[in-house]
């Protein structure tokens, strides 16, 4: 296995990328959890959105979004590919996604059960807890030291 882990802008994407975190996003979101929802929301090509793709080789495993929210950084869209889970490389997403970050505090909204793991990467919880698509969430904070 050859893991690579980056994070691109928009514009840098290829096709077949674009079609990959589509294809990804669309299989675990959409069709496993069962929650049809209105991915395609305009933010995928702001100028600062970054797009961490975790690959082998061909393959992409793993991906998640990063948002430019002004005062702070937005991490979303986090999804492995059902066979890249239970191998640590969530963990991989999540350090190249916070790399991106750098200076501002990120915020995200965890599926309930993970909150524990994000946790693990210096997340605290900001809020109660809500549904989302009918899946209990709950809002997240990382406070990183200004430079």
């Amino acid at each position: 296995m050859s893991v690579l882990c980056v994070a691109v802008a928009f514009e840098h994407l290829t096709a077949p990328d674009v079609y990959a975190m589509a294809r990804l996003r669309q299989d675990v979101f959409v069709v496993e959890q069962q929650c049809p929802y209105p991915d395609l929301d305009g933010r995928d090509t702001e100028p600062a959105t970054r797009h961490v793709l975790l690959t082998d080789v061909d393959d992409l495993l793993g991906y998640a979004r990063v948002l430019d929210d002004g005062a702070e950084w937005r991490i979303g869209r986090m999804v492995l590919h059902r066979d890249a889970r239970g191998r640590g490389l969530a963990d991989v997403v999540v350090r190249t996604a916070l790399a991106v970050t750098r200076g501002r505090d990120v915020v995200l909204d965890a599926q309930a059960p993970l909150a524990g793991w994000y946790a693990t990467h210096g997340f605290e919880v900001s809020g109660p807890e809500f549904l989302e698509d009918g899946i209990a969430h709950l809002p997240m904070r990382l406070t990183q030291a200004r430079t």
